[in-house]
């Protein structure tokens, strides 16, 4: 049987997941294969490093300083998260908060992240192995939203979140061999995605330079909704478990507020605590 751990995107809402991820640290629960969706690899980056906490001062500390989220960012380097500024000043080796590279590759488990092809609209799909230590633009290129970020270059390609393509990646941990999945969202049960706000914002910024972009983002609703369908089945099935975040918080991917981030946090950590001995059975099952 091979265990896989599915973290869902969504900006400063994976502070929710974050919760989650320390109560499985704590619980010594572990997977054959981690699935990170953008932000949300950055939060399995941290979870296969062992490093509890880590991500809950991204996103609860780190998140106030100028260099984290801004328009001040977004004419400086084109994104409007600080890209560079999260995984390379604060993550490097000798960044105030680095992240240890050398643990997470000796985790004997795989780590797979989607980012989206910016002239083929497909997703590609990167692995540990191409992550290297104090070059983290992979990670990067998953979480580089279009509009809010300028796509990311690696190798000749450019590449924009791994969300827009794949949003909830299921068909992909199926074919490389998962067979029981723990899935965190950062979406509250029964969401369902709506039409993509702000078309003619993106559309006029994206469509002479990436217009399969476009194509995607207006479709995306359709695609999320599809593979979340994909995910309920396979609960049905009892081959997924899933973790939902709670339902009254009203914030965006961008907020700034550390008591919202910190609550989110704090509710990822009282639903894993709670689900922690169902978690260890499912897996064992």
């Amino acid at each position: 049987m091979k265990t896989g751990l599915l973290v869902e995107g969504g900006g400063t809402k994976c502070a929710y997941s974050a919760g989650v991820l320390d109560v499985f640290l704590d619980e010594n629960i572990n997977f054959d294969y981690c699935m990170g969706v953008s932000a949300g690899a950055a939060n399995v980056a941290s979870f296969l490093a062992k490093q509890r906490d880590r991500n809950r001062r991204f996103y609860v500390e780190h998140i106030t300083e100028p260099g984290y989220i801004g328009v001040r960012n977004f004419v400086k380097d084109g994104s409007f998260f600080g890209l560079k500024y999260i995984y390379r000043d604060l993550s490097n080796t000798t960044g105030e908060d680095p992240l240890d590279y050398d643990a997470m590759v000796k985790n004997p488990a795989q780590m797979c992240f989607p980012a989206t092809d910016a002239e083929t609209g497909k997703p590609r799909y990167f692995y540990k192995d191409e992550v290297h230590k104090n070059h983290y633009e992979p990670i990067m290129a998953t979480c580089a939203l279009p509009v809010m970020s300028k796509p990311i270059k690696l190798n000749g390609r450019e590449y924009f979140d791994g969300g827009v393509s794949d949003s909830i990646p299921i068909e992909k941990m199926l074919e490389d061999g998962c067979d029981r999945i723990v899935a965190v969202m950062t979406k509250p049960r029964g969401y369902v995605m709506e039409p993509q706000g702000h078309k003619r914002v993106y559309t006029k910024w994206l469509k002479d330079e990436y217009p399969v972009i476009v194509d995607r983002l207006n479709h995306r609703h359709e695609d999320y909704n599809q593979s979340m369908e994909k995910l309920l089945h396979l609960q049905r099935a009892g081959k997924a478990l899933i973790f939902w975040a709670p339902d009254d918080v009203k914030m965006s991917t961008t907020t700034r507020d550390p008591k919202v981030t910190q609550f989110l946090y704090e509710s990822g950590v009282e639903d894993g605590q709670r689900d922690s001995k169902l978690v260890k059975k499912f897996l064992g099952a």
